[in-house]
């Protein structure tokens, strides 16, 4: 079941509809999806659920409310920071 839920979570991150937003959450979930255990999916399923400018800004650095300040949010942060989001 979590294999499925993995590809439409895939799915969902790609087809978002704010390219830049698509490519960073895309990309993470091409990357790092494999590896997330349940509450990691969940809170990326909560992410992809949120309005595309608020998940935008916090992946910036804006303040999350709290329910959103997740580990997953963290590593999505460092993520779009990183070397991983660079093309060869």
């Amino acid at each position: 079941m979590d294999e499925e839920r993995r590809k439409k979570l895939r799915i969902r991150a790609w087809r978002r509809g704010f390219r830049e937003l698509d490519m960073i959450m895309g990309a993470f979930a091409d990357r790092r999806l494999a590896a997330m255990n349940h509450a990691d999916l969940d809170d990326f399923e909560r992410l992809l659920d949120a309005p595309d400018q608020d998940v935008y800004a916090w992946i910036l650095g804006a303040e999350p409310p709290a329910d959103f300040d997740t580990p997953t949010l963290l590593a999505l942060r460092a993520f779009q920071y990183s070397e991983e989001t660079k093309s060869p």
